[in-house]
């Protein structure tokens, strides 16, 4: 296996309807929902740069792009695929990665968000620093969520008005403050002064 991930170009337009055909298969393996792609507007986000590809040799073995919303303020990583005999080899948090860091790169200032009922997918994303939230602090372009319409669970999303459905809604916002880290210094000062307080408690009794 020689798996090597790129960054999407015109040369690798013939794939799209390969791609769209193995994120379908998928998701009805999982028994989940996903909204569907047109091979043509995959094809779209590979001639314009903004996905990435797995190939071992020329075989296609996985896929992700980018979407923007909202005059690019909100930037989606949508499409995450790994062929059935590549997956459970962390080849997919590969591609999350290289296609988190592409979208860094072209939307540095967007709020990227994703909304997911695969718990690997939010493993991922936790690990890049996404936080769980509610819809209400995703995009409101309607282009966004009219991309659930293909989505088998999407009367759900209907009926609740938008504000929620089977899928959770995790974002990474550039301008949050990271969470600190407790030094390793502090954790042994810290450690040792709860074990002299417990002590204490015991011989007082």
């Amino acid at each position: 296996m020689n798996v090597e991930i790129h960054i999407a170009n015109s040369s690798y337009i013939g794939y799209a309807q390969e791609i769209c055909d193995l994120i379908y298969e998928s998701a009805q393996a999982r028994g989940t929902g996903i909204a569907r792609r047109s091979a043509e507007y995959v094809a779209e986000k590979i001639d314009a740069g903004k996905a990435v590809i797995a190939l071992d040799g020329e075989r296609l073995v996985g896929f992700a792009y980018i979407e923007t919303f909202s005059h690019q303020r909100f930037v989606a990583n949508s499409g995450l695929v790994v062929h059935p005999d590549y997956r459970n080899q962390g080849l997919a948090k590969k591609i999350k990665r290289k296609i988190f860091d592409l979208s860094r790169k072209l939307y540095p200032n967007a709020k990227i968000f994703s909304i997911t009922t695969g718990l690997a997918v939010m493993k991922m994303n936790t690990e890049l620093g996404f936080k769980p939230v509610t819809f209400s602090e995703l995009t409101d372009d309607t282009e966004f969520w009219k991309g659930c319409q293909g989505c088998r669970n999407y009367d759900i999303l209907q009926r609740n008005n938008h504000k929620m459905c089977l899928c959770t809604g995790l974002l990474f916002d550039p301008k949050a403050k990271p969470v600190q880290e407790a030094s390793p210094f502090a954790k042994k000062v810290v450690k040792p002064v709860i074990k002299t307080r417990k002590t204490n408690k015991m011989f007082k009794k």
